[in-house]
């Protein structure tokens, strides 16, 4: 049997043919998207954005892979984009240059939580797909692939993320398999030449869309004449395996978006003491001491502490306020630093972004926004009419919006808010 292309191939995308048709079924290859999710401009500038830590500390960031003849580099070295360049044309030729043509790869985890506009854009195009089959539970992932490789760095593998793919720039191909091609008992294989007549590809080129299910082997390789550079965008959906895993980590932690790649990641866990581990040995009855370790035991009473009904409770109000507003992809991009309104200054409200709240205690409300929260006096009523306010088409003054609450500290209550809410960019400031 020789290697064939895929069967399923449609002239024009849609979130109705994919859901009726492939969804968590087969690949398929769209020839058309209109409007395209990814513009290869803001793609450029979110893959510098989230490369950015490697020209503070001389390190390679945790979320950016950067191979060379699939070695992968611990260093940068100046091989990753920088602002300078201004595109991945002239990221190319600069790298033409200094590599004398070896084949590279450069991989960017997260990328769009390092760009809003981006990420806005992102969200717009997936809330049909989240409407038809649900929001996932841990956000989408977003990897950027970039580079003259012959071959994906990780070589045949299957993931948990049915896996969108954006063509950008020049052509590449994906291979697939049903199940798994090999015996030996390894997750992954760079040395897959005897597999290939198996298995169905299909080459992907600018503007088109290629879906795969999570359940497919697969492998990204070179499509196009010598070693031209190709870019894609995949996003990938978590439908298989570690659920529960995931979403606890979710509930305890807040994870940094320089950090997706896996290097590290619950940062907010509460403190515990850097001591041993280890217990006094077995006594004369060969019985261990009835005390833990010192560790052991703060660790169960900073988990005991976590885990109270009222803070869990509102632990738990938060995260799911955060997954509402974020649409679907986490981590967010963070907030910006908030700025002062004046009574003249008028707003409009997001048209994507939606204002979600609840009783956060006695003293007031929980207010979230595009995957961001803060607390607020205000009450439900108050909030309501102020959204509604915000929903029109005509940008509103703030002193007008000021009304929906009432008279004294509550409308300076609200101007926070206000402030807070266009920081978090649910609110847009008119020139």
């Amino acid at each position: 049997m020789s290697e064939e292309p895929i069967p399923a191939v449609e002239a024009e995308f849609s979130w109705d043919t994919l859901v009726e048709r492939y969804w968590d079924r087969r690949p398929v290859l769209f020839r058309s998207v209109t409007p395209a999710p990814f513009e290869a401009s803001e793609v450029f500038r979110a893959a510098v954005a989230g490369s950015r830590g490697a020209h503070e500390d001389g390190r390679m960031p945790p979320n950016v892979q950067f191979t060379v003849e699939h070695v992968q580099r611990d260093a940068p070295a100046g091989a990753l984009p920088t602002d300078e360049d201004g595109s991945f044309d002239a990221y190319d030729a600069r790298l033409a240059a200094r590599l004398d043509g070896r084949r590279h790869a450069l991989v960017v985890n997260g990328f769009h939580a390092f760009d809003p506009a981006l990420w806005s854009r992102e969200r717009a195009f997936f809330d049909p797909l989240w409407r038809a089959v649900g929001l996932p539970l841990t956000g989408a992932i977003t990897t950027l692939f970039h580079g003259t490789y012959e071959h994906s760095p990780v070589g045949v593998h299957k993931d948990r993320f049915a896996t969108f793919m954006f063509g950008l720039r020049g052509r590449k191909r994906m291979r697939f398999w049903p199940r798994r091609p090999w015996d030996e008992a390894v997750s992954t294989k760079t040395d897959y030449a005897r597999h290939t007549a198996a298995s169905v590809y299909a080459d992907v080129g600018p503007g088109e869309l290629l879906y795969w299910p999570a359940d497919y082997y697969h492998v990204g390789e070179s499509a196009g004449a010598g070693a031209a550079p190709a870019t894609s965008v995949n996003v990938g959906v978590p439908r298989d395996e570690h659920h529960a895993g995931y979403e606890l980590e979710d509930l305890l932690a807040d994870l940094d978006p320089a950090r997706l790649a896996g290097h590290g990641g619950l940062d907010t866990l509460p403190a515990t003491p850097d001591t041993a581990l280890t217990a006094r040995g077995p006594g004369r009855e060969e019985l261990l001491a009835p005390a833990l370790p010192k560790a052991l035991t703060t660790a169960v009473h900073a988990l005991y502490e976590f885990a109270e009904p009222v803070a869990m409770g509102r632990r738990v109000t938060v995260v799911s306020l955060r997954r509402w507003t974020a649409g679907g992809f986490e981590p967010v991009p963070p907030a910006a630093p908030p700025r002062a309104l004046m009574d003249t200054d008028r707003l409009r409200g997001d048209r994507h972004t939606r204002i979600r709240w609840a009783p956060d205690g006695p003293a007031g409300t929980v207010c979230a926004a595009n995957g961001h929260e803060t607390h607020t006096s205000l009450g439900h009523h108050e909030l309501r009419r102020l959204t509604d306010a915000l929903s029109g088409r005509d940008p509103v003054p703030v002193g007008d919006l000021l009304t929906t609450a009432a008279p004294g500290p509550r409308r300076e209550d609200l101007r926070t808010l206000l402030e807070v809410l266009e920081s978090f960019r649910a609110v847009h400031r008119e020139p």
